[in-house]
C-alpha cells in the first residue's frame, strides 16, 4: 500500500491554475484596452446628453426671467 502523499490525485494542478489566471488576466488587459479607447467618446456623449436634458428642464419650467 502507497502512502497518502504518493497516490496519483485526480483534479486541477498547479499548471492548470495556472493557465486559467493567465487567461483572465488576458481577458481583463484587453478588455482594459478597449475601455481605454471607447470610454472617452463615451462619456462625452454622456456628458452632451445631460447637458441637452438639464437645458430642456429650463426652459420648459417656467423659469424665466
Amino acid at each position: 500500500m502507497k502512502p497518502v502523499f504518493c497516490r496519483k490525485r485526480a483534479g486541477q494542478n498547479t499548471v492548470e491554475y495556472l493557465l486559467m489566471l493567465a487567461v483572465i488576466v488576458g481577458v481583463v488587459l484587453v478588455a482594459g484596452i478597449a475601455m481605454k479607447r471607447y470610454m472617452p467618446t463615451l462619456f462625452d456623449q454622456v456628458s452632451v446628453k445631460i447637458s441637452q436634458a438639464v437645458d430642456s428642464m429650463g426652459r420648459g419650467a417656467g423659469n424665466r426671467d
